[in-house]
């Protein structure tokens, strides 16, 4: 069976939201794309107190100065898309309020017919969260926590109710209710955080780092499934953060997924082998606009199909 394609959804500076993301996704159902993806990044701090990733001296994307609400992304693509479904690699979880979160994307669910997946995350910005958090970074770990059991009982059956450190929820009705239950992935980088994973949620959300490295992790994960007495399969979402260029990348230090359309879809064939179920392909980034991003997605899938991944 082939592996799922999906394609990170236009947020950034050189996009007009309102008309390319609408778009990007008919577009992109069109070709063949299975799914449709939103990431979040709050803010762009100057200076930078701190490095990309929390990594001293790794800065920050100059791309990330503008980037779109995920949730308001994805809303544009649900209106204007019918099969694709709609994910986010990832959502920060503990920017939002548990409640106002688990509404929202029960909301999308239900206008999109069942399409959601939620993608979850703890971020790593310390601007973002004094920002945006309703607890500090130190709580990161223990909001997602939250947000995780809060999504669940908002979206199950009525009266909902829950007693949470942030959350209090007494006996209501919580409506709309989700089109059918959505499975919630998570990044899951860290061994307590797999724990988490494999404990509470539906699948992973892992970056492309390396084929033997992600192999690697796949097979950890796995072996902690087994050992914690999970029956239900683990889902896996690829995130394959391209940066095209219109001509072959030469340099002895080529990263996953950097050079042209044919380097991408080698990687892309390399990375299918290891039995994910999907891919995510983030092109966005080095696009001038919105027709560009089409026509490099195009090449991108048929490449792909053909190369047989």
């Amino acid at each position: 069976m082939a592996t799922r394609l999906g394609l990170g959804l236009p947020q950034m500076r050189q996009y007009d939201i309102g008309k390319d993301v609408p778009e990007v996704a008919r577009t992109a159902e069109q070709i063949g794309y299975d799914s449709l993806w939103v990431f979040e990044r709050a803010l762009f701090p100057e200076p930078a107190t701190q490095g990309l990733y929390g990594i001293e001296g790794l800065p920050w994307p100059d791309e990330y100065r503008h980037v779109a609400d995920p949730l308001v992304t994805l809303t544009l693509a649900a209106a204007a898309t019918e099969r694709a479904r709609l994910g986010s690699s990832v959502l920060v979880a503990p920017l939002h309020v548990p409640f106002q979160l688990a509404k929202a994307l029960a909301s999308l669910d239900a206008a999109s017919g069942g399409r959601v997946i939620a993608g979850l995350g703890t971020g790593w910005s310390h601007d973002e969260y004094a920002a945006a958090s309703v607890r500090p970074f130190e709580e990161r770990g223990q909001m997602l926590d939250e947000v995780i059991e809060v999504c669940r009982a908002v979206w199950g059956a009525d009266p909902v109710s829950y007693d949470g450190r942030i959350t209090k929820i007494a006996p209501a009705a919580v409506g709309p209710k989700p089109a059918r239950p959505i499975p919630i992935l998570l990044a899951a980088a860290s061994k307590k955080a797999q724990r988490r994973l494999v404990d509470h949620a539906n699948g992973w959300l892992p970056v492309a780092i390396g084929v033997d490295q992600l192999a690697a992790q796949w097979r950890k994960l796995q072996d902690l499934a087994a050992e914690r007495g999970r029956e239900e399969p683990i889902q896996t979402v690829l995130r394959a953060n391209a940066v095209w260029t219109p001509k072959a990348y030469d340099g002895a230090n080529r990263q996953p997924f950097q050079g042209d359309v044919p380097q991408i879809v080698e990687d892309l064939a390399a990375y299918g082998e290891l039995g994910l179920d999907e891919i995510l392909i983030e092109l966005q980034g080095t696009p001038r606009d919105a027709q560009e991003l089409k026509d490099l997605a195009a090449e991108v899938y048929e490449g792909a199909r053909a190369a047989g991944v």
